[in-house]
């Protein structure tokens, strides 16, 4: 006689999916946190509406997004357009010097105030449908056709200015914003391990500060948000995933260095990293840090013996002296998820903003960025993983959009099974303090940390 112990969480979630044709409605789910298992995650957090829903109330609008960069908006009426969840926002440098996000929303008849990606308002914003007027920080600046609304309406009247984010902070000249106004401020919730993203990129600089380069480039991705950021840092995939990609790159390294003589461009060598041995990626660490942010360490960085990286180091030398310089050069992160909105890699002064659109579909923006003071060498480098690696059309990015939209697909499945699985050393990760470091470079222990935060935000 075989005897089945299943825990109340389990057993409530097989009852239900367990019949073909049938959708379980969420308010069935009870606490969704019931979804996530210390080694393993439903596929509902994936493949259901109802609970993307959930998402974007829970996550996206009580934490911190990545708005943008003050680089974005130079000078004063200057504005980017972006997403925070489904709602449209609007990043902008007034008069002042000052730099908003602002709901993209006429208070009047609700019209979207931009209706272009970016641009400059050399005034103030103007609505395009009744033009009502509004200074840069949202207060009311003019109405036009004022007869009429003598005694009805006060121009200082809140309730007719553009609504700004109920909170928004800067770190190191990244904007983020929160649509709520509770929850912990941006410095905590950045912490230790999501700041080591930024201060990694800036600290590269002379000047200790970037630049954007606009624009950037945008993927459609027919997949889940969280897919997108569980492949950031999975380790095992590179050699599996990329391998002919990888092959190809390093047969033409070879081709070009017998023919030429010369070392072979650099593209093909961040192409070629793709084959590295297992051993290698093994050879890596994962640092899980609170509310999801994970660091990915011990990448040996991009610091061959050129002149382009001589010609950095002196001028990092110049103004912090040998010692200071030889630590900023070897900050050991690769790579750097900021949960639930950013993949960070700091090395290559580059970043992914994740933009959920469906729980099947995602945007991502990877946006590249200037070491400000430092040799031009060292943009170009960064600009041609950019491109190589990054882009849309890279096959890297074709292998991985592939595996994206399989995992939707199956996922999406009602016969196979229901359950995401992470056990891949499970239970040997050390925590102290709240960080959890992994014991090998493929460990599953990111996705783990990820759904961790996951969990503590659908749980509320």
């Amino acid at each position: 006689m075989i005897r089945e112990i299943i825990s109340p969480a389990r057993a409530q979630l097989k009852t239900v999916h367990s019949s073909r044709g049938s959708k379980m409605p969420l308010d069935e789910y009870g606490n969704l946190g019931s979804l996530v298992e210390p080694d393993r995650v439903h596929k509902a957090c994936y493949a259901d509406e109802e609970v993307f829903e959930k998402e974007l109330e829970n996550i996206f609008y009580k934490s911190w997004i990545y708005i943008g960069h003050e680089s974005q908006v130079p000078n004063a009426g200057d504005y980017w357009t972006t997403w925070v969840g489904k709602e449209r926002m609007i990043l902008c440098r007034g008069e002042d010097g000052d730099v908003n996000v602002l709901y993209n929303r006429c208070p009047h008849r609700g019209a979207l105030i931009c209706n272009n990606l970016h641009g400059n308002a050399p005034k103030a914003f103007r609505c395009p449908y009744h033009a009502w007027q509004f200074n840069m920080d949202g207060s009311l600046r003019n109405v036009p056709m004022k007869q009429g609304y003598e005694g009805v309406i006060d121009l200082t009247d809140p309730q007719l200015q553009m609504k700004r984010a109920e909170r928004q902070g800067t770190y190191r000249g990244f904007v983020f914003a929160s649509l709520s106004d509770e929850g912990p401020s941006l410095e905590e919730w950045l912490g230790q391990g999501a700041k080591a993203a930024f201060d990694d990129i800036c600290n590269r600089s002379p000047e200790g500060e970037c630049e954007i380069v606009v624009n950037c480039f945008r993927i459609i991705q027919h997949s889940n948000w969280k897919i997108f950021l569980e492949n950031q840092l999975d380790a095992v995939h590179p050699s599996i995933t990329h391998h002919s990609t990888g092959d190809a790159a390093a047969d033409m390294q070879r081709v070009y260095t017998e023919k030429t003589g010369d070392e072979p461009p650099m593209g093909y060598q961040f192409l070629a990293d793709f084959t590295l041995p297992y051993e290698k990626w093994d050879s890596l660490d994962t640092i899980g840090h609170p509310y999801g942010h994970t660091v990915l360490a011990g990448y040996m960085g991009l610091r061959p013996r050129d002149p382009v990286t001589v010609a950095h180091e002196e001028s990092l030398t110049a103004v912090h002296g040998e010692k200071r310089m030889d630590e900023i050069l070897s900050t050991n992160v690769h790579h750097v998820l900021v949960y639930p909105c950013l993949s960070v890699q700091p090395p290559l002064q580059q970043l992914r903003a994740v933009r959920p659109l469906a729980a099947n579909k995602t945007l991502t923006e990877i946006w590249h960025f200037r070491l400000k003071g430092a040799p031009e060498g060292i943009y170009d480098r960064s600009l041609a993983y950019y491109y190589h690696v990054n882009s849309p059309s890279t096959m890297v990015n074709a292998d991985d959009l592939n595996n994206f939209r399989a995992c939707q697909e199956g996922l999406t499945l009602e016969g196979g099974g229901d359950w995401v699985s992470f056990h891949r050393n499970f239970g040997q990760d050390p925590v102290e303090n709240g960080i959890t470091t992994s014991v090998t470079g493929m460990s599953e222990q990111p996705m783990r940390n990820m759904f961790a935060a996951w969990k503590q935000y659908m749980s509320v």
